[in-house]
């Protein structure tokens, strides 16, 4: 008993040992073959892919034996043989399935085949990523999922290191795989691979707040044919009725929050923060105004299109101004309703619509800045998809691009925070926002209590109610003095969790509590003068044992607002 003990000890710290050094040789490895499928070098990238797969393929093997797996069972050193085991066996998988085939791919991998030439997309170079790029992300998702299993195993410190640090990698690699699968399987259908397609553009203007963005300014009508791409027709707001009876049958809920307006009128469409209802609405819209039924709707908003910008560089409007990365922000929620009457904003917005298009669509850009301006956009969720073919929808399912409400699940308790203009102005641009959330727990059955601050300031010049135009302030139209800024704020928690109010400045205040889909919800409306703060706090309780991670989601504003740090206590929770 004792030889095959001593045996086995030695067996195991040899094949380690030798794991070890094998994991080390792939780290260049999967860096350098990572670089070489961007470039496209076939050659260089499958020398590397092959060599990595090589070292993982033996590293794997090293530490899933049967003896390595009996000694697993050992304490103190078992966890330890175990995340060794897992690492190994994760790296080897990625590199299988995932560097490997793409590496073989990598001749025909070319960004610029993400951006149009002359009009057209070459949509075959995409179809042909698909079965790859597919089981890339099967490959990095199983991995994550292996590597999940002992993110908490105690082990020791360069272990620990390492594990943490690959499952970063994984997690990160396989955030890119996924959306470069999921846009290679969606596109070539929005494209027009299998006949004509029409999309309907929604630009959401941030100065006037909505919960998805902004309210639709301008909109679009881009039809696609084999992956040649038009821009066939434009609108804006006023080109639409008030639609009595409403387009759609709305949700007694969405009615209940927002009313009927949101199904009447094209600028209040995304008050509702679900944008396959929001998108579903407008298409119904456009096709009674203009006889034409859409089968996907697009929104973007101005911020998008500055980072399209450091793709395309510079355009020159019809009116000479030449917007850039760095004004087109400035110029088209600010500037533009200072230099221009309320007349000739919306074909200002159409044309800088139209000029992007046509500066997008002609070729020669920047394939990779497009490509880095295109998830960045995402990410923030700038850009929203909706498609009538529910397969087709189901590619975008969980993303950001879906639009849908925060999805939680056994780590991560979401959150969204969604914003809508009330002064019925262009004020939002001075409305500045930080947000942040914390939990603790403090009762005895352990669930969690959750606080979601919102703190909201008016940085309007003290002056706003005649220095800046009518339009802009609204001229107290709908109630609110010219210069205030007045905001409705719904705070959306999980299904399953409790509501426990709201605190504005440290004291109880108003509120309404209801419902959405299920979902938990708080809303109150913020009126602010030029100069003035209001930091509300939103408390919610958690419907199980146990704290999660946090994150919130939020409308998409001018600039990405400030994070706080919201650090709770049982004696500095408020609830």
């Amino acid at each position: 008993m004792l030889a095959l003990l001593v045996f086995a000890v030695v067996w195991v710290g040899i094949r380690g040992f030798l794991a070890v050094g094998e994991l080390q040789a792939a780290v260049p490895l999967a860096q350098a073959a990572q670089k070489q499928v961007v470039a496209g070098d076939a050659e260089a990238a499958q020398k590397s892919a092959d060599e990595l797969a090589g070292h993982a393929a033996s590293a794997a093997s090293l530490t899933g034996d049967p003896i390595w797996r009996g000694a697993e069972v050992l304490p103190g050193i078992g966890p330890n043989l175990q995340v060794m085991r897992v690492v190994s066996s994760s790296v080897d998988r990625i590199a299988r399935d995932a560097v490997v085939p793409l590496a073989s791919s990598a001749g025909s991998i070319d960004l610029a085949a993400f951006a149009p030439t002359n009009g057209a997309v070459d949509l075959q170079s995409m179809v042909d990523l698909q079965q790859p790029m597919h089981g890339a992300r099967v490959a990095f998702d199983s991995a994550d999922a292996a590597l999940a299993t002992v993110a908490s195993a105690p082990v020791i410190g360069p272990l620990a290191d390492a594990r943490d640090e690959l499952t970063a990698l994984v997690a990160d690699g396989g955030a890119t795989v996924t959306a470069l699968d999921n846009a290679v399987r969606l596109l070539p259908a929005m494209l027009g691979a299998s006949g004509s397609r029409d999309t309907l553009l929604l630009f959401q203007n941030n100065a006037e707040l909505r919960s998805l963005g902004g309210s639709p300014s301008a909109l679009a009508l881009v039809h696609a044919d084999g992956g040649t791409v038009s821009m066939v027709q434009q609108a804006d707001s006023g080109d639409f009725p008030k639609f009595s009876p409403t387009v759609v049958e709305l949700p007694i809920e969405t009615r209940a929050l927002w009313g009927d307006n949101t199904a009447s009128y094209i600028q209040d469409v995304n008050f509702t923060p679900q944008f396959p209802l929001a998108a579903t609405i407008a298409r119904e819209m456009w096709k009674r105004q203009f006889g034409t039924e859409v089968q996907s709707v697009v929104a973007v908003d101005p911020v998008t299109l500055s980072y399209l910008l450091r793709a395309t560089g510079p355009i020159t409007l019809t009116t000479g101004e030449v917007l850039s990365s760095e004004n087109a922000v400035q110029f088209l929620l600010s500037d533009v309703y200072r230099n221009y009457a309320v007349g000739q904003q919306d074909s200002v917005f159409a044309d800088a619509a139209a000029k992007t298009f046509a500066a997008l669509t002609a070729g020669g850009l920047d394939s990779k800045a497009l490509i880095e301006a295109l998830a960045q956009a995402g990410t923030e969720r700038r850009i929203l998809i909706w498609n009538a073919d529910p397969q087709e929808q189901a590619i975008l399912a969980d993303t950001t691009l879906a639009g849908g409400l925060p999805v939680s699940d056994e780590q991560t308790q979401n959150f969204g925070v969604y914003f809508n203009d009330m002064t019925g102005s262009k004020m939002d641009p001075y409305l500045d926002v930080q947000l942040g959330v914390g939990t603790v727990t403090c009762r005895n059955d352990g669930l969690p209590n959750y606080e979601i601050v919102v703190k909201l300031t008016n940085t309007a010049p003290a002056d706003a109610a005649t220095s800046l135009p009518t339009y802009v302030t609204g001229g107290g139209e709908y109630g609110t003095p010219p210069g205030s800024i007045r905001t409705s704020v719904h705070v959306y928690s999980a299904q399953g969790t409790y509501n426990l109010g709201v605190m504005l400045n440290g004291e109880p205040t108003g509120y309404h509590p209801t419902s959405d889909t299920g979902y938990t919800l708080s809303k109150v409306v913020s009126m602010l003068a030029p100069g003035e703060s209001a930091e509300y706090r939103f408390g919610f309780l958690g419907g199980s044992a146990g704290e999660k991670d946090t994150r919130l989601e939020s409308t998409p504003l001018v600039y990405t607002p400030e994070t706080l740090g919201v650090a709770l206590s049982c004696e500095s929770a408020l609830w």
